[in-house]
């Protein structure tokens, strides 16, 4: 019998925390984020990290478990995650997994062929040095000849993601799509679904809140305890956008447009993510539909815990 967990996908500002703590309240029980920026220590407010009490004593694992100075993959937060699912299961809880970042909603819940595609330190190399002979361009462009799909989600400046994307075609000879893919687990999972113009609003009011609430000084505080633009942490939308503020060569309303812009063609491609990826396998739900989605999720929770038990 597979083990069960909920999932509450869904764009940046969508309300998914808030979705997710009233399905975990009402099943009684907890929630793995999935969440690739609220994985790093002290940087809460431009990762609008859940607060102590927005959690309603919800008990919610993979926040703040990375220094900011370190790096951390995909396949250590898979490996760390699923320890945390089969334990829950085993003590009869589903998990809530709720996060946009769907990479890793993917990598958690899909054995996917390349997982296990192995590694290649060598050609690893070769392509960095790639990189730093000809660009990033070059390599991305090496990218978009053999997997358009892939090239067009990840960014070319995101180097590392670009190389384990061709060390891995290079590998098994396919593509991360064309790869057999099968769901480890049973899953009930719902997207968020709402009006663009709304949600791009919510966007831009909630950059406000958090420059009134401190944003810079989060910044501030992380450049002085070590951290830098170059780092993985510093090279999420809302921290990289702060880089030339503190020299005095970009103003703070600079920093406010860009990264509202960037937040919110974020917004746009994770609705494309999940639209495309999850259109079969998901319910497309409003929060307005959050009192039958808890009445789903209390029945799947039963059955979950009868299966385990």
């Amino acid at each position: 019998m597979k083990e069960k967990v909920i999932i509450v996908g869904g764009a940046t500002a969508s309300g998914k925390s808030d979705f997710a703590v009233t399905l975990a309240k009402s099943i009684n029980s907890e929630i793995i984020s999935c969440d690739s920026m609220q994985i790093f220590k002290g940087m809460d407010i431009g990762t609008a990290k859940i607060t102590y009490n927005e959690m309603n004593n919800v008990k919610h694992h993979m926040l703040d478990i990375v220094e900011p100075t370190e790096n951390f993959s995909v396949s250590q937060y898979v490996t760390r995650a699923r320890k945390i699912i089969s334990s829950l299961n085993a003590s009869g809880k589903v998990p809530v997994i709720v996060g946009g970042t769907g990479l890793y909603i993917d990598a958690l819940i899909y054995d996917f062929g390349f997982s296990n595609a192995g590694s290649d330190d060598t050609y690893r190399e070769e392509l960095f040095e790639l990189a730093q002979a000809k660009g990033n361009s070059y390599l991305h462009d090496m990218l978009k000849e053999i997997d358009p799909p892939e090239a067009e989600k990840i960014h070319e400046n995101n180097v590392k993601r670009v190389i384990r994307a061709l060390e891995i075609y290079k590998l098994t000879g396919k593509t991360k799509e064309k790869n057999d893919k099968r769901l480890i687990y049973e899953t009930l999972i719902y997207v968020l679904q709402d009006n663009r113009q709304d949600l791009y609003q919510r966007i831009n009011s909630r950059v406000d809140i958090m420059l009134k609430r401190g944003f810079a000084d989060e910044i501030k505080e992380l450049l002085d305890r070590g951290v830098t633009f170059d780092m993985q942490s510093m090279q999420g939308i809302g921290y990289k956008e702060w880089n030339g503020f503190f020299d005095g060569t970009k103003s703070l309303y600079e920093v406010s447009d860009e990264i509202k812009k960037a937040s919110r063609h974020y917004a746009k491609r994770q609705l494309t993510w999940f639209n495309n990826k999850y259109k079969d396998i998901a319910e497309f739900v409003t929060r307005q539909d959050i009192d039958r989605c808890v009445d789903e999720a209390i029945a799947f929770s039963k059955e979950g815990i009868d299966a385990v038990n």
